[in-house]
């Protein structure tokens, strides 16, 4: 297995958030053009559509070569990231990229709600080691996050249909990561009472 290696957070940061924070700044300064290629009328969205696939393409390469390794969520999200984003300018339509969240959480919310009827938390395999916890600490906080992804699903549906291109790409850049934010903000107790010190892990 290959050894991760640690990077400067700032950067880490920088890199899986940047794609989002520069799709969301060209989609400001975009969102009422239009662009004309062989003979097909692009919006501004389409435009930044195509360049963000390529751009977390790039970043998430550089990420593994910086740390060595990617979680499976990460690879699950860049794939989901070029199918629909790649069905977008594909087709022209917008509809497919304002998906992808909803087929993120689903997927996510689904894997870790098959382990959760298996009675395991598929959320320890990917996290334990960032995150050392009891079983029944982990059992709890896999069941909340499963809840809290489908609702994620939920709400990016009810976003994308029922408000305008605008009013989405500012719940998908800021809301969405709020809402994560803030679920894991509140998990502080679970965590202060599953959790297990650094010198017991290493005992």
């Amino acid at each position: 297995m290959p050894e991760t290696k640690k990077i400067n957070p700032w950067l880490k940061l920088a890199l899986e958030l940047g794609p989002i924070a520069v799709f969301f700044i060209g989609f400001s300064r975009l969102k009422d053009a239009t662009f004309t290629f062989a003979g097909q009328d692009y919006h501004g969205f389409i435009l930044m559509t195509a360049l963000f696939v390529p751009l977390m393409l790039l970043t998430t390469g550089i990420l593994w070569k910086l740390t060595g390794k990617l979680s499976k969520m990460q690879v699950a999200t860049l794939v989901l990231v070029v199918i629909f984003g790649g069905l977008s300018v594909w087709f022209n339509d917008d509809r497919f990229f304002k998906m992808k969240p909803t087929m993120i959480y689903v997927l996510f919310a689904a894997i870790l709600g098959f382990g959760l009827w298996r009675g395991e938390s598929y959320l320890k395999l990917v996290m334990e080691e960032a995150l050392p916890m009891q079983p029944e600490g982990w059992m709890i906080l896999t069941r909340r996050i499963t809840l809290f992804f489908a609702v994620l699903a939920v709400a990016n549906e009810a976003v994308w249909r029922m408000m305008s291109t605008e009013a989405w790409v500012t719940f998908k850049t800021f809301g969405l990561t709020a809402a994560l934010f803030l679920f894991f903000m509140t998990q502080g107790k679970l965590l202060e009472k599953y959790g297990i010190a650094e010198d017991e892990t290493q005992g």
